[in-house]
C-alpha cells in the first residue's frame, strides 16, 4: 500500500513537469521559473532515489523517481538555454539603438 501511495504522489507531481518543459520550449523564456525551486525538487528526487536504493526497495516507484528527475533536469537545462538567449537579446537591444543612431549620422 505504501508503494501505491508513493507512486500516486510521484505521478501527480510528475504530471506537471512535462507541461513545464513544453512551456519552456515554446515560450523560450525563464519568466515564471525558479532555479532554486527546481533545484529543491531535484534534491528531493535524489533523496527519494537514494532512499529506495539504500533500503533495497527497488520497484516501479524507483522508475517514477528517475523519470521525474530526468524531466526536471531537462527543464533546468532549458532554463539555462533560455536565459542565455534572453541575455543575448538584452545585449542586442542595448547595442541596436546605438547602431541605428550611427546610421542616421552617416
Amino acid at each position: 500500500m505504501a508503494s501505491i501511495c508513493e507512486s500516486v504522489m510521484l505521478i501527480c507531481f510528475g504530471l506537471s513537469w512535462p507541461i513545464s518543459v513544453y512551456k519552456s520550449m515554446t515560450s523560450k523564456s525563464t519568466k515564471g521559473k525558479s532555479l532554486v525551486f527546481m533545484g529543491a525538487i531535484l534534491l528531493g528526487y535524489i533523496a527519494g532515489i537514494i532512499g529506495k536504493l539504500s533500503a533495497g526497495n527497488i520497484n516501479y516507484v524507483l522508475a517514477l523517481y528517475i523519470f521525474n528527475f530526468t524531466v526536471v533536469s531537462v527543464d533546468v537545462a532549458l532554463y539555462f538555454i533560455n536565459r542565455k538567449r534572453e541575455r543575448q537579446e538584452e545585449r542586442c537591444a542595448l547595442t541596436q539603438p546605438h547602431a541605428i543612431a550611427s546610421q542616421g549620422q552617416a
